[in-house]
């Protein structure tokens, strides 16, 4: 097997095989990014559920390693705004084209998914739409309130695209009041052109930091793909910028290619590497970090955020127990 520093173009196609593009022949992958195949049975309850409200989900159109896990145990990330998007990410297996009409009933019925599901945590993320005026913020902000009407006690985490830095279109989902705000710096500053050359990092750090100011007591979340060519400092660099803007949650995963046709893996970083950036990211200020190869910005979100409650209940207890002292 080669080292994980290896700087070969891998395919991580399904199944246990990679492709070293250099010498034209199949190769194991590593071991830590096997994962057994999903017990369709286990998934049947979402597979169905999905299919009969037609809605989408990010698990299936960007290909998620953790589509098995994730839907064995009745959870799914809904994706809004239609299957298309209108942008051409090098990273990304989501379709690229011209953005469909909006469905307006579908707010109601991810509401109505959720509820069925019984899950305490929505997720809910979309295809960059800008061909709307709004970027569809008023759709996300349709979403979020129907699953807050529809599902007393549930919280709402939406990663949303950059609404090409507008305001109006921030402030839009945040009156909506979702609980956990997240958009994805993605990659480091110096490869951003490579990897998401409609995007931008500078204007990513812009939307992070306003969502705070819009809205102070929202939780905000981002996350970094490991695999891309970018150097350890250069991460630990990012950690810190994006901290920086007064990001709470952080996560980081492994890049694996959907295609040959998509960007090529540079690197499969290892566990004990992960783990090594998780601790910094603690130690620099973010309230809780996951970091591994198959760690993805949704994966676990409803254990993130109730460990942050958590924690910060604990904090609120031990305050008043010394105010009493």
């Amino acid at each position: 097997m080669p080292a994980s520093g290896s700087r070969r173009s891998w395919y991580t196609g399904p199944g246990p095989m990679g492709q070293d593009k250099e010498r034209n022949i199949m190769t194991p992958k590593p071991r830590w990014l096997l994962r057994p195949l999903p017990d369709a049975r286990a998934t049947a309850q979402v597979r169905r559920l999905v299919a009969d409200l037609h809605l989408n989900t990010v698990c299936v159109d960007a290909g998620c390693p953790n589509l098995g896990e994730c839907w064995a145990k009745g959870t799914a990330t809904f994706m809004i705004l239609g299957e298309r998007c209108t942008r051409n990410c090098g990273f990304c297996k989501v379709q690229t084209g011209r953005g469909e009409a909006l469905d307006p009933l579908e707010p109601w019925r991810v509401a109505q998914a959720i509820r069925r599901l019984g899950v305490r945590h929505a997720v809910i993320t979309s295809v960059t739409r800008d061909d709307l005026p709004d970027g569809g913020a008023g759709h996300f902000a349709a979403t979020i309130r129907a699953v807050h009407q529809l599902n007393p006690g549930v919280s709402v985490e939406v990663l949303t695209p950059d609404f090409k830095g507008d305001p109006a279109a921030l402030r839009t989902v945040l009156e909506a009041e979702p609980e956990v705000f997240a958009h994805n710096v993605e990659t480091v500053a110096r490869l951003q052109r490579r990897v998401r050359p409609q995007g931008g990092f500078e204007r990513s750090l812009q939307v992070l930091r306003k969502a705070k100011e819009l809205r102070p007591q929202v939780l905000t979340k981002s996350s970094l793909m490991l695999g891309l060519g970018e150097s350890p400092e250069e991460v630990r660099e990012t950690m810190v910028v994006v901290r920086a803007q007064g990001v709470d949650f952080f996560t980081l995963g492994q890049y694996l290619r959907p295609s040959p046709e998509h960007l090529p893996v540079e690197r499969f970083v290892p566990p004990e590497e992960f783990e090594e950036y998780r601790r910094f990211g603690l130690e620099i200020g973010f309230r809780y970090v996951a970091a591994g190869p198959l760690v993805r910005s949704s994966y676990d979100a409803a254990a993130a955020l109730e460990a942050v409650r958590a924690a910060a209940g604990a904090q609120k207890a031990a305050g008043d127990r010394s105010g009493h002292l």
